[in-house]
């Protein structure tokens, strides 16, 4: 059986290889975030708003890159993105 520490890692680890793709869920589904999101791609390009989302993710949350990419993301914003350890 596993103690409380390993559980909680397992679980975060879960939680992390997912957290761009509901990242970008929650700015798909909110119509506010949405707007200012089409206005960056607009202004900056999709490629470099996705990237420097995905590198701020990676940021904030003191995140390591998995070795593994998600091809198969459920947000409509993304094709791809980086799963975190």
């Amino acid at each position: 059986m596993k103690n409380i520490e390993e559980f909680a890692d397992e679980v975060i680890s879960k939680k992390n290889k997912v957290i761009t793709d509901e990242v970008f869920l929650l700015i798909q589904n909110d119509k506010v975030l949405m707007h200012q999101y089409l206005r960056l791609v607009e202004k900056h390009g999709l490629d470099l708003v996705n990237r420097t989302i995905g590198m701020l993710i990676k940021k904030k949350y003191g995140l390591e890159n998995d070795t593994q990419r998600c091809t198969n993301p459920t947000s409509t914003l993304i094709m791809s993105h980086q799963e975190f350890e």
